[in-house]
Protein backbone atom coordinates (compact mmCIF):
# COMPACT_ATOMS: atom_id res chain seq x y z
CA UNK A 1 0.00 0.00 0.00
CA UNK A 2 0.80 3.89 -0.47
CA UNK A 3 1.62 6.84 1.29
CA UNK A 4 -0.65 8.60 -0.71
CA UNK A 5 0.35 11.96 1.32
CA UNK A 6 0.74 14.63 -1.55
CA UNK A 7 2.78 16.91 1.40
CA UNK A 8 5.11 13.84 2.25
CA UNK A 9 7.35 14.87 4.71
CA UNK A 10 10.40 13.52 5.73
CA UNK A 11 11.08 11.42 8.92
CA UNK A 12 14.29 10.21 10.41
CA UNK A 13 13.30 7.16 12.41
CA UNK A 14 15.59 3.98 13.62
CA UNK A 15 18.31 4.68 16.01
CA UNK A 16 18.26 3.40 19.82
CA UNK A 17 17.83 7.15 20.89
CA UNK A 18 13.90 6.43 20.18
CA UNK A 19 13.90 3.17 22.09
CA UNK A 20 12.45 3.02 25.96
CA UNK A 21 14.70 0.44 27.61
CA UNK A 22 11.70 -0.16 30.04
CA UNK A 23 8.01 -1.49 30.07
CA UNK A 24 5.50 1.64 29.70
CA UNK A 25 2.09 1.79 28.74
CA UNK A 26 2.09 4.93 25.72
CA UNK A 27 -1.13 4.95 23.97
CA UNK A 28 -0.83 6.43 20.63
CA UNK A 29 -3.66 8.32 18.87
CA UNK A 30 -4.07 7.94 14.91
CA UNK A 31 -3.87 10.25 12.34
CA UNK A 32 -6.39 9.96 9.93
CA UNK A 33 -5.63 9.65 5.80
CA UNK A 34 -7.50 9.67 2.99
CA UNK A 35 -6.48 6.60 0.66
CA UNK A 36 -8.06 6.44 -2.63
CA UNK A 37 -11.97 7.85 -3.01
CA UNK A 38 -14.03 5.58 -0.33
CA UNK A 39 -10.90 4.10 2.35
CA UNK A 40 -9.68 6.10 4.98
CA UNK A 41 -6.97 5.19 6.92
CA UNK A 42 -5.64 5.33 10.61
CA UNK A 43 -1.91 6.24 10.88
CA UNK A 44 -0.47 4.92 13.75
CA UNK A 45 3.05 4.79 12.80
CA UNK A 46 5.63 7.16 12.06
CA UNK A 47 3.79 8.91 14.61
CA UNK A 48 4.42 12.57 16.76
CA UNK A 49 5.87 10.96 19.61
CA UNK A 50 6.74 7.39 18.03
CA UNK A 51 8.54 6.46 15.01
CA UNK A 52 9.48 2.71 14.95
CA UNK A 53 8.90 -0.60 17.07
CA UNK A 54 11.48 -2.68 16.06
CA UNK A 55 12.15 -3.05 12.37
CA UNK A 56 8.45 -1.86 12.00
CA UNK A 57 7.83 1.76 10.54
CA UNK A 58 4.82 2.24 9.25
CA UNK A 59 1.22 0.97 10.15
CA UNK A 60 -1.65 1.85 8.64
CA UNK A 61 -5.23 0.46 9.88
CA UNK A 62 -8.58 0.76 7.84
CA UNK A 63 -12.47 -0.08 7.79
CA UNK A 64 -14.68 -1.80 8.47
CA UNK A 65 -15.37 0.07 5.98
CA UNK A 66 -19.34 -0.69 4.09
CA UNK A 67 -17.61 -0.74 0.20
CA UNK A 68 -20.83 -2.78 -1.03
CA UNK A 69 -21.76 0.17 -3.70
CA UNK A 70 -18.12 1.96 -3.69
CA UNK A 71 -15.29 0.89 -5.60
CA UNK A 72 -13.25 -0.01 -2.23
CA UNK A 73 -9.23 0.19 -2.23
CA UNK A 74 -8.23 1.65 -5.30
CA UNK A 75 -4.27 2.43 -5.12
CA UNK A 76 -2.16 2.89 -8.45
CA UNK A 77 1.04 1.99 -9.20
CA UNK A 78 3.81 3.27 -7.18
CA UNK A 79 7.01 2.75 -6.53
CA UNK A 80 9.15 0.94 -3.06
CA UNK A 81 12.61 0.80 -1.90
CA UNK A 82 13.77 -0.09 0.93
CA UNK A 83 11.48 -2.32 2.48
CA UNK A 84 8.84 -4.72 2.80
CA UNK A 85 4.97 -4.55 2.58
CA UNK A 86 2.97 -6.68 4.82
CA UNK A 87 -0.72 -6.71 3.74
CA UNK A 88 -3.23 -8.45 6.52
CA UNK A 89 -6.96 -8.21 6.16
CA UNK A 90 -10.31 -8.97 8.52
CA UNK A 91 -12.31 -8.53 5.80
CA UNK A 92 -12.44 -8.49 2.27
CA UNK A 93 -10.00 -8.88 -0.53
CA UNK A 94 -7.05 -7.16 -1.91
CA UNK A 95 -5.84 -7.65 -5.67
CA UNK A 96 -1.95 -7.65 -5.78
CA UNK A 97 -0.38 -6.83 -9.20
CA UNK A 98 3.90 -5.74 -9.19
CA UNK A 99 6.48 -4.97 -11.48
CA UNK A 100 7.49 -8.57 -11.31
CA UNK A 101 4.59 -10.06 -13.03
CA UNK A 102 2.91 -11.17 -9.32
CA UNK A 103 -0.87 -11.38 -9.68
CA UNK A 104 -2.25 -12.52 -6.22
CA UNK A 105 -5.85 -11.67 -4.31
CA UNK A 106 -5.49 -11.77 -0.26
CA UNK A 107 -7.42 -12.96 1.37
CA UNK A 108 -8.31 -12.77 5.42
CA UNK A 109 -5.67 -13.90 7.44
CA UNK A 110 -3.19 -14.67 4.47
CA UNK A 111 0.18 -13.11 4.42
CA UNK A 112 0.95 -11.02 1.39
CA UNK A 113 4.47 -10.05 1.77
CA UNK A 114 6.47 -7.92 -0.92
CA UNK A 115 10.07 -6.98 -0.25
CA UNK A 116 11.33 -4.08 -2.27
CA UNK A 117 14.91 -4.37 -2.14
CA UNK A 118 16.73 -2.18 -4.25
CA UNK A 119 13.45 -0.92 -6.65
CA UNK A 120 9.86 -2.24 -6.73
CA UNK A 121 6.84 -1.23 -8.17
CA UNK A 122 3.01 -2.34 -7.38
CA UNK A 123 -0.61 -1.71 -7.03
CA UNK A 124 -3.55 -2.79 -4.73
CA UNK A 125 -7.59 -2.83 -5.42
CA UNK A 126 -10.22 -4.06 -4.17
CA UNK A 127 -11.34 -6.64 -6.92
CA UNK A 128 -14.71 -5.45 -9.06
CA UNK A 129 -16.86 -8.34 -7.72
CA UNK A 130 -15.74 -7.85 -3.96
CA UNK A 131 -17.44 -8.57 -0.65
CA UNK A 132 -19.33 -5.87 1.42
CA UNK A 133 -16.66 -5.15 4.03
CA UNK A 134 -13.80 -4.13 4.16
CA UNK A 135 -11.15 -3.92 6.89
CA UNK A 136 -7.57 -4.23 7.32
CA UNK A 137 -3.88 -3.32 8.38
CA UNK A 138 -0.89 -2.24 5.95
CA UNK A 139 2.35 -2.44 7.37
CA UNK A 140 6.38 -1.63 6.49
CA UNK A 141 9.03 -3.27 8.12
CA UNK A 142 12.73 -1.47 7.22
CA UNK A 143 15.47 -3.63 6.01
CA UNK A 144 18.65 -2.92 7.59
CA UNK A 145 21.98 -2.06 5.61
CA UNK A 146 22.68 -5.54 5.07
CA UNK A 147 19.89 -6.74 3.18
CA UNK A 148 18.26 -3.21 1.19
CA UNK A 149 19.87 -4.05 -2.09
CA UNK A 150 18.24 -7.64 -2.27
CA UNK A 151 16.23 -8.46 -5.32
CA UNK A 152 13.17 -7.94 -4.97
CA UNK A 153 10.38 -10.88 -4.47
CA UNK A 154 6.73 -11.23 -3.16
CA UNK A 155 5.56 -14.10 -1.06
CA UNK A 156 1.76 -15.05 -0.63
CA UNK A 157 1.43 -17.62 2.37
CA UNK A 158 -2.66 -18.46 2.60
CA UNK A 159 -1.59 -20.80 5.53
CA UNK A 160 -0.15 -19.42 8.85
CA UNK A 161 1.10 -21.36 11.60
CA UNK A 162 -0.83 -20.31 14.97
CA UNK A 163 -0.18 -20.36 18.90
CA UNK A 164 -3.63 -20.88 20.66
CA UNK A 165 -4.70 -20.84 24.83
CA UNK A 166 -7.82 -20.88 26.22
CA UNK A 167 -10.10 -17.89 24.45
CA UNK A 168 -6.74 -17.05 22.42
CA UNK A 169 -5.56 -17.97 18.99
CA UNK A 170 -2.70 -16.20 17.27
CA UNK A 171 -1.74 -16.25 14.07
CA UNK A 172 2.01 -15.73 13.54
CA UNK A 173 2.85 -13.16 10.57
CA UNK A 174 6.21 -12.72 10.68
CA UNK A 175 8.71 -13.98 13.00
CA UNK A 176 8.87 -16.29 15.89
CA UNK A 177 6.32 -16.41 18.86
CA UNK A 178 6.46 -19.36 21.59
CA UNK A 179 8.38 -21.58 19.34
CA UNK A 180 6.07 -21.22 16.38
CA UNK A 181 7.52 -19.55 13.61
CA UNK A 182 5.56 -17.86 10.11
CA UNK A 183 7.27 -18.80 6.78
CA UNK A 184 7.38 -14.60 5.85
CA UNK A 185 11.33 -13.82 5.15
CA UNK A 186 12.41 -11.74 7.74
CA UNK A 187 15.86 -9.87 7.56
CA UNK A 188 15.81 -8.79 10.97
CA UNK A 189 14.46 -10.38 14.37
CA UNK A 190 11.09 -9.75 14.30
CA UNK A 191 7.72 -10.90 15.48
CA UNK A 192 3.63 -9.97 14.17
CA UNK A 193 1.06 -12.04 15.00
CA UNK A 194 -3.06 -11.61 14.94
CA UNK A 195 -4.22 -12.04 18.14
CA UNK A 196 -8.08 -13.04 18.02
CA UNK A 197 -9.73 -13.08 21.41
CA UNK A 198 -13.11 -14.36 23.03
CA UNK A 199 -15.25 -12.84 24.74
CA UNK A 200 -14.31 -12.89 28.76
CA UNK A 201 -10.90 -14.63 27.90
CA UNK A 202 -7.95 -13.97 30.15
CA UNK A 203 -4.42 -14.78 28.71
CA UNK A 204 -0.89 -13.99 28.35
CA UNK A 205 1.44 -13.98 25.84
CA UNK A 206 5.20 -14.79 26.32
CA UNK A 207 7.88 -11.85 25.07
CA UNK A 208 11.37 -11.33 24.39
CA UNK A 209 12.88 -9.38 27.14
CA UNK A 210 15.36 -7.40 24.49
CA UNK A 211 12.66 -6.81 21.89
CA UNK A 212 10.56 -3.63 22.03
CA UNK A 213 6.43 -4.26 21.51
CA UNK A 214 3.46 -2.48 20.21
CA UNK A 215 -0.19 -3.35 20.40
CA UNK A 216 -2.38 -2.62 17.97
CA UNK A 217 -6.30 -2.72 17.96
CA UNK A 218 -8.07 -3.92 15.33
CA UNK A 219 -11.91 -4.76 16.81
CA UNK A 220 -13.67 -5.58 19.86
CA UNK A 221 -12.88 -4.35 23.51
CA UNK A 222 -9.51 -5.23 24.82
CA UNK A 223 -7.52 -4.48 27.52
CA UNK A 224 -3.31 -4.77 27.23
CA UNK A 225 -1.47 -4.86 30.41
CA UNK A 226 -4.93 -2.98 32.79
CA UNK A 227 -4.75 -0.51 29.41
CA UNK A 228 -8.01 -0.58 27.37
CA UNK A 229 -7.47 -0.43 23.62
CA UNK A 230 -9.88 0.80 21.37
CA UNK A 231 -9.91 -0.45 17.78
CA UNK A 232 -7.57 1.86 15.17
CA UNK A 233 -5.42 2.63 18.09
CA UNK A 234 -1.84 1.30 19.37
CA UNK A 235 -0.36 0.71 22.73
CA UNK A 236 3.50 1.29 22.93
CA UNK A 237 5.08 -1.31 25.25
CA UNK A 238 8.49 -0.89 25.40
CA UNK A 239 11.28 -3.31 26.19
CA UNK A 240 11.90 -5.41 29.10
CA UNK A 241 8.85 -7.68 29.28
CA UNK A 242 8.41 -11.66 29.66
CA UNK A 243 5.08 -11.57 29.24
CA UNK A 244 1.87 -9.45 28.46
CA UNK A 245 -1.80 -9.81 30.04
CA UNK A 246 -4.51 -9.32 27.88
CA UNK A 247 -8.02 -9.37 28.85
CA UNK A 248 -11.46 -8.99 26.48
CA UNK A 249 -14.77 -7.93 27.61
CA UNK A 250 -15.97 -8.99 24.00
CA UNK A 251 -14.71 -10.93 21.00
CA UNK A 252 -11.56 -8.72 20.05
CA UNK A 253 -8.35 -8.81 17.59
CA UNK A 254 -5.47 -7.10 18.13
CA UNK A 255 -2.06 -6.88 16.45
CA UNK A 256 0.91 -7.78 18.37
CA UNK A 257 4.60 -6.40 16.67
CA UNK A 258 8.09 -6.27 17.93
CA UNK A 259 11.44 -6.72 17.36
CA UNK A 260 14.99 -5.65 18.31
CA UNK A 261 15.27 -2.16 18.36
CA UNK A 262 16.29 -1.02 14.80
CA UNK A 263 20.01 0.32 15.35
CA UNK A 264 20.34 2.24 12.22
CA UNK A 265 18.92 5.67 11.75
CA UNK A 266 16.79 5.99 8.19
CA UNK A 267 14.91 8.10 6.12
CA UNK A 268 11.42 7.03 5.35
CA UNK A 269 9.86 9.66 2.54
CA UNK A 270 6.67 8.73 0.58
CA UNK A 271 7.27 5.27 -0.39
CA UNK A 272 11.32 5.45 0.09
CA UNK A 273 13.31 4.54 3.16
CA UNK A 274 16.83 5.15 2.66
CA UNK A 275 19.75 6.60 4.37
CA UNK A 276 19.90 10.26 2.89
CA UNK A 277 18.32 12.90 1.49
CA UNK A 278 20.12 12.35 -1.81
CA UNK A 279 19.49 8.67 -2.07
CA UNK A 280 15.52 9.14 -1.84
CA UNK A 281 16.27 12.21 -4.12
CA UNK A 282 17.60 10.42 -6.54
CA UNK A 283 15.22 7.28 -6.23
CA UNK A 284 12.11 9.62 -6.83
CA UNK A 285 13.82 10.99 -10.09
CA UNK A 286 14.05 7.60 -11.03
CA UNK A 287 10.47 7.05 -10.37
CA UNK A 288 9.56 9.93 -12.40
CA UNK A 289 11.47 8.81 -15.39
CA UNK A 290 10.41 5.56 -15.62
CA UNK A 291 13.63 3.80 -14.67
CA UNK A 292 14.97 1.31 -12.32
CA UNK A 293 11.17 0.44 -10.44
CA UNK A 294 9.54 -1.49 -13.19
CA UNK A 295 6.42 -1.77 -15.06
CA UNK A 296 3.04 -3.05 -13.37
CA UNK A 297 1.34 -4.78 -16.29
CA UNK A 298 -2.89 -4.73 -16.03
CA UNK A 299 -3.61 -1.73 -13.53
CA UNK A 300 -6.77 -0.14 -15.51
CA UNK A 301 -5.51 3.72 -14.89
CA UNK A 302 -1.90 5.83 -14.72
CA UNK A 303 0.45 5.18 -11.89
CA UNK A 304 0.88 7.60 -9.31
CA UNK A 305 2.79 10.44 -9.48
CA UNK A 306 5.60 11.54 -6.90
CA UNK A 307 5.07 14.59 -4.54
CA UNK A 308 7.66 17.37 -4.15
CA UNK A 309 9.85 16.29 -2.04
CA UNK A 310 11.11 18.58 0.71
CA UNK A 311 14.38 20.14 0.07
CA UNK A 312 16.67 20.01 3.52
CA UNK A 313 16.28 16.78 5.53
CA UNK A 314 14.95 16.21 9.06
CA UNK A 315 17.80 16.49 11.66
CA UNK A 316 17.71 13.64 14.22
CA UNK A 317 15.84 14.36 17.14
CA UNK A 318 16.84 11.49 19.09
CA UNK A 319 15.30 10.74 23.02
CA UNK A 320 16.99 8.22 25.36
CA UNK A 321 14.34 7.21 28.48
Amino acid sequence: MSNLDRQAALSVCGGRGFVVAEPVRELLTPRHVRLGESTEVRRLLPNLGRRMVGAWAFVDHYGPDDIADEPGMQVPPHPHMGLQTVSWLHAGEVLHRDSLGSLRTIRPRELGLMTSGRAISHSEESPKAHARFLHGAQLWVALPAAHRQVEPHFQHHPDLPTVSAPGLVATLILGELDGTTSPGTTYTPIVGADVALAAGAEARLPLDPDFEYAVLSMSGQAEVDGVPVLPGSMLYLGCGRTELPLRADSDAGLMLLGGEPFEEEIVMWWNFIGRSHEEIEEARQAWMESSRFGDVKGYDGDRLPAPELPPVALKPRGRVR
